[in-house]
């Protein structure tokens, strides 16, 4: 809650006017707890985890549109009810896992000082924070997902995730109650480490959940904005990650590539990709003499 009951009084105390965003964060949140504030994750991720997958159920469904060609894993189909029996599990362990996490981890947001008052903090600021923050998770995501692929780790945690071996948008929190609670940690990892507003706590939150579920995305779309991100990891990525499965040691990362490089955790991926390359290149010499085209979807190959 602002300490402020009138724009005159926070006028007063930052010695300026407010910009448009400080004003109507003002009308918004001067009234309300900072309690009743951090509870909007809540709704944040409700409507990340069921919206945001939507255009891919439909992409999915219809075929005759022609977005099948991006599709990473061609052979794999989900059926709707499929799908939507993913979303029900994830549902499912929303309401009993993740908004009871979120409702008592109040005290630790308020103890690592994150901040609901004036004045907001610059773009500048946001984008660098957010920077920090994916660089922490990412780092401490990657040694905590290696854990998990050991053979107590995978057995009793992680295989839950690996149920979708073509995975999809819905699937990207699908996972076993505990890897739900240990994955939250390098979530909070940079808030903690470097505080700041609330605003960009939700960023944060909402960033993460969608940078997931387009990695889980089971298409490799070119005009994916993160396709231009450097090191970023993306839907292909990932994908064969879940495709190689129980017996993977490759692209552990969870939004970059840089920690699979540095402790070569990438090689079966590169020598993957090598091949298919090669193969590609030979199908194309064929369909030229020929005169037919060809395709070699991913999943052809599994090298490890």
């Amino acid at each position: 809650m602002l300490p402020f009951n009138t724009i005159e009084e926070a006028v007063t105390f930052l010695g300026r006017n407010l910009t448009m965003a400080e004003t109507l964060w003002f009308n918004y949140s001067a009234k309300k707890s900072d309690y009743y504030l951090y509870c909007h994750n809540i709704l944040f991720l409700f409507l990340i985890f069921s919206l945001v997958p939507l255009p891919l159920v439909f992409v999915e469904m219809m075929k005759s549109l022609g977005f099948h060609k991006y599709k990473i894993q061609p052979k794999v189909s989900l059926s709707f009810s499929e799908m939507f029996k993913c979303y029900k599990d994830v549902m499912r362990m929303f309401v009993l896992v993740v908004g009871p996490l979120q409702l008592v981890s109040y005290p630790s947001v308020k103890m690592i000082g994150i901040q609901t008052g004036l004045p907001l903090p610059s773009v500048w600021e946001i984008l660098s924070q957010l920077t920090v923050y994916f660089m922490i998770e990412d780092y401490t995501n990657y040694w905590i997902h290696r854990f998990l692929h050991c053979k107590w780790g995978y057995e009793n945690i992680h295989r839950v995730h690996h149920e979708y071996a073509a995975p999809i948008g819905f699937a990207a929190p699908y996972a076993h109650w505990l890897e739900i609670l240990i994955l939250g940690i390098p979530s909070f990892l940079g808030p903690a480490i470097a505080p700041g507003h609330m605003i960009t706590f939700w960023l944060w939150i909402a960033l993460r959940q969608i940078e997931a579920i387009e990695t889980h995305s089971g298409y490799d779309f070119p005009w994916a904005p993160t396709r231009f991100i450097p090191f970023y990891g993306g839907a292909d990525y990932h994908d064969y990650h879940h495709y190689v499965g129980e017996q993977s040691q490759s692209n552990f990362a969870s939004v970059f590539t840089y920690c699979d490089y540095i402790y070569g955790t990438d090689k079966g991926y590169r020598y993957h990709k090598k091949v298919l390359r090669k193969l590609k290149e030979q199908s194309k010499a064929n369909g030229a003499q020929n005169g037919a085209s060809f395709y070699v979807p991913t999943q052809d190959l599994k090298s490890e």
